[in-house]
C-alpha cells in the first residue's frame, strides 16, 4: 500500500503571549517565530517518522523552498509538490503559557489545487493504495469522489470544520479523525451529551467508516464498524498542543497501515501525541518511531 498525503503547507508565524487575546484586547508577544507548518506537512512528517512511506502532494508559493525541504529531510517523497505564483499558506498562532493556542490560517498556494492537478496525481495511484486529506486546500470534495472512483481507500482528518464541510461526500471516506469540536459539530450535537454519543451518532451517519474522536486530556475514543476502543492521555507536562493532533493522525494511520490492530495504533499514536504536546513547534515537536516506542515502555496512560 502506497500513502498519498494530498495537504497544505503553510509557514507557521508563532506569538508566545502570557494568554491567548479576549476579543477586543490587544496583548504583547514576549517571542516571534517563523515555522515549517500545515496539517498536511506535519501528517506527511509523521507518517515519514513513524515508518511510512509517504508521498505528499500539496503547493508552495515563492517562499515556499523551505516547506518542500523540510519534507525531504523528514523522507518524504515530494514530486508531487508543485511551486505556484504568490506566498505559500501561512498560519498565525497565539501560543500561551499554558500551551494551549489559537489559529488563524491564510490558504495561499493551498487554494490553488485545481481540478486538472489532482487528476494528475491520482492516476499515479490505484486501488489498495491511501489516500489522506485534510481540509485546508481547494477541490477537497474532488479528491474525494475521484480517489473513490479509482479504488482508493480514503482517510480524512476533517480538520478545520468549515460549512462547506457539510457537503462533502463523506459517505465515501474509509477513516475520519476528527476531534470533539468537529465531531459534535459533524453528529449535529451541541457536545452536552457527552463523547459516546458524539461518536454513537457519527456511526450511526457512517456505519462502515473507522470513526477516531480525539478528546484532548480526557484521551480518545474510536469506533471500528460497531467495535468501539478507548485509550487514555499520559500525564506529561504541556508545552504547545500546536500539531499534536497530526502528529497522533499520522502515527495512527502509519501504525493501522502497517498490519497493526486498532487498540495498538490508538496506544502508539497516543504515546506520539503525548511526546509532541512537551516540545514546542509544530512539525519540530513530532517524535521518531523509537522516541515513541522508548516513551511507550517507561511511561503508564492514565485512564479517566
Amino acid at each position: 500500500m502506497r500513502i498519498l498525503n494530498f495537504g497544505s503547507l503553510n509557514l507557521d508565524i508563532v506569538f508566545d503571549v502570557d494568554h491567548i487575546a479576549r476579543e477586543g484586547e490587544t496583548i504583547a508577544s514576549s517571542r516571534r517565530e517563523v515555522l515549517i507548518g500545515g496539517k498536511g506537512l506535519n501528517q506527511s512528517i509523521a507518517l515519514s517518522r513513524a515508518g511510512a512511506e509517504v508521498y505528499h502532494a500539496g503547493a508552495v508559493g515563492v517562499d515556499g523552498a523551505v516547506l518542500v525541504q523540510a519534507l525531504k529531510d523528514a523522507g518524504v517523497h515530494t514530486r508531487y509538490v508543485q511551486k505556484v505564483e504568490g506566498p505559500s499558506g501561512q498560519a498565525v498562532i497565539q501560543l500561551a503559557a499554558d500551551g494551549q493556542n489559537t489559529i488563524i490560517t491564510h490558504m495561499g498556494a493551498n487554494g490553488c489545487i485545481s481540478k486538472a492537478f489532482i487528476d494528475e496525481v491520482l492516476s499515479d495511484f490505484t486501488r489498495g493504495d491511501l489516500l489522506i486529506l485534510q481540509n485546508e486546500i481547494s477541490n477537497v470534495p474532488y479528491a474525494i469522489e475521484r480517489a473513490s472512483r479509482s479504488g482508493i481507500q480514503i482517510a480524512i482528518n476533517l480538520a478545520p470544520i468549515t460549512p462547506p464541510v457539510f457537503e462533502y461526500p463523506l459517505d465515501l471516506v474509509d477513516i475520519l479523525i476528527v476531534n470533539e469540536t468537529e465531531g459534535a459539530a459533524l453528529a449535529e450535537e451541541n457536545g452536552e451529551s457527552g463523547y459516546e454519543s458524539i461518536l454513537s451518532k457519527l456511526h450511526q451517519r457512517f456505519p462502515h467508516m473507522l470513526i477516531v474522536l480525539t478528546v484532548g486530556k480526557d484521551g480518545v475514543l474510536c469506533c471500528d464498524r460497531g467495535q468501539s476502543y478507548r485509550y487514555g492521555v499520559y500525564r506529561v507536562p504541556v508545552i504547545d498542543s500546536t500539531g499534536a493532533g497530526d502528529t497522533f493522525s499520522g502515527f495512527f494511520i502509519a501504525y493501522l497501515t502497517r498490519g497493526s490492530s486498532v487498540p495498538e495504533a490508538l496506544e502508539y499514536a497516543s504515546c506520539a501525541g503525548g511526546i509532541a504536546v512537551t516540545k514546542k513547534g509544530a512539525a519540530a515537536c513530532i517524535p521518531t518511531r523509537d522516541e515513541v516506542e522508548a516513551f511507550r515502555r517507561e511511561n503508564t496512560v492514565s485512564y479517566i
